[in-house]
């Protein structure tokens, strides 16, 4: 099976420094899974939170799936992610801490077709950092166009 499904936040990136990465299995109907595979999804709003000891992404958009009949899932709808309990533990200890939060970063498929998604312990930059963060782009950019004459 192609593994090609590869959907991205990148408002992540420009938010937040990027501490540690995870991947994470998503708990997903049937219909959701299929719209993944279509590439339905936004992450550009989702974030994750912990509710009891079972961390949750919440506000993560997939769109119905648009071979479906009467019976669809909720566009938004809470989905449970699947981690081992050594990095839910480490997880929890270091989103408590202040500063640090729980943001999603891409959602792709397996070689073996299971949706995943890759989660990160990020800090959020401040205004100053996103400037520096901007000028650092575009000096990339105007050296990739000088590197192509």
């Amino acid at each position: 099976m192609k593994n090609d499904i590869q959907i991205k936040n990148k408002r992540a990136y420009f938010d937040y420094h990027i501490v540690e990465k995870f991947n994470a299995g998503l708990a997903l109907l049937g219909t959701e899974i299929k719209a993944i595979r279509q590439g339905k999804a936004n992450l550009s709003d989702a974030f994750c939170m912990f509710i009891g000891n079972i961390l949750y992404v919440r506000n993560l958009h997939i769109s119905e799936y648009s071979h479906s009949s009467f019976y669809h899932h909720d566009i938004k709808r809470d989905r449970a992610l699947l981690l081992q309990k050594r990095e839910l533990k480490k997880l929890k200890i270091k989103s408590e801490e202040k500063g640090y939060t729980i943001v999603p970063l891409r959602i792709f498929t397996n070689e073996r077709g299971f949706a995943k998604i890759e989660i990160a312990l990020a800090q959020g930059k401040k205004e100053f950092d996103k400037r520096d963060s901007i000028k650092e782009r575009e000096s990339k950019r105007e050296l990739d166009r000088a590197m192509k004459f």
